[in-house]
């Protein structure tokens, strides 16, 4: 079976730290797969308020919307462990972008990479629309 592997950019402009709660645990006591989600939705949320945007904006109903997503894990991940987040895009497109996240511990360990595309949407229309210029420009 080939594996997944997700390719790093060369620098990450962007990262967040964010601790392992006790909920975060599956039934092996580390952090589970989707614990690991949503922390990574989390460092995506943080990445693009800096960037001056939204996940999804209630006033006009744009936004983006996750079309794959890809992880490798690295290690194990533990309750009152602090994760460093880092994020960084790549492969910008007419409709949006892949968000590339690599997950170390407090100790620098590697505990995952992970890959989002994200597209640009319209929740009204219920379809993709264009990757807005000014948001190109603050990816690159």
């Amino acid at each position: 079976m080939a594996r997944v592997k997700v390719s790093l950019p060369e620098s990450f402009g962007f990262a967040v730290e964010i601790p392992v709660r006790i909920t975060d645990l599956n039934y092996g006591a580390h952090l589970g797969n989707d614990a690991l989600l949503s922390l990574l939705h989390e460092a995506r949320v943080q990445y693009l308020a800096r960037l001056g945007t939204a996940e999804f904006d209630p006033a006009t109903r744009l936004g983006f919307i996750m079309a794959d997503v890809a992880i490798e894990y690295k290690g194990e991940a533990f309750h009152g462990d602090v994760l460093r987040i880092e994020v960084g895009p790549l492969d910008l497109n007419k409709y949006g972008f892949d968000l590339v996240y690599w997950v170390k511990n407090q100790a620098g360990k590697e505990i995952a990479r992970a890959k989002t595309g994200m597209l640009c949407f319209d929740y009204n229309a219920r379809k993709l629309r264009g990757l807005p210029p000014e948001l190109a420009a603050k990816l690159v």
